[in-house]
């Protein structure tokens, strides 16, 4: 089950850092702000995985948990993005 997630969790950075990237050209700031985002939604699912284990739910249950904590993952990184990128847009114009 962890190893389910944090499978998930690298493949999600790889390809977030790999969009933030071809999107840019760039791989500085915005990579680290994707980072920090995904550290901080990763770390909060593994803990409700953990719970989750502990309380002793269905795996059925736990499979959603993990596919609504991928989903939230890539929306929050494509959200980072997005307002990164017209922030800068708007730098670029002023």
């Amino acid at each position: 089950m962890v190893a389910t997630v944090a499978t998930a969790a690298i493949a999600i950075h790889i390809i977030s850092v790999t969009t933030v990237t071809q999107a840019t050209g760039e791989s500085s700031s915005r990579i680290i702000v994707v980072v920090v985002v995904l550290v901080v939604v990763v770390v909060v699912a593994v803990v409700v995985v953990v719970v989750v284990v502990v309380v002793k739910y269905t795996v059925v249950v736990v499979v959603v948990v993990v596919v609504v904590v991928v989903v939230v993952v890539v929306v929050v990184v494509v959200v980072v993005v997005v307002v990164v990128a017209a922030a800068e847009q708007l730098e670029v114009l002023a």
